[in-house]
């Protein structure tokens, strides 16, 4: 996955200024962001503060760490099925 050259704090304040008014296309030229790109923030952080925001990340992290644990389990279990002969 591509990593943003915004910040999630940058990305909230961003979202905060279409919020207190400004045309969407105006915070998106002001920024260089396609309306794709605003509105796929506005779908992942919209209604967040930062500290909302850092949460999220930190339990997408985990849940990352979390998944690739239980891959490598469920890999390492199917090897030692197969040492064992038990289908």
């Amino acid at each position: 996955m591509r990593k943003s050259k915004f910040t999630d704090e940058q990305i909230i304040a961003i979202l905060a200024e279409q919020e207190r008014g400004m045309a969407t296309s105006d915070v998106c030229r002001r920024h260089g962001v396609s309306s794709a790109t605003f509105y796929k923030w506005k779908a992942k952080y919209g209604g967040m503060d930062v500290s909302d925001a850092r949460k999220l990340k930190t339990l997408e992290t985990e849940n990352a760490r979390l998944k690739k644990l239980l891959a490598d389990s469920m890999l390492d279990n199917s090897i030692l099925k197969d040492l064992l002969g038990k289908p």
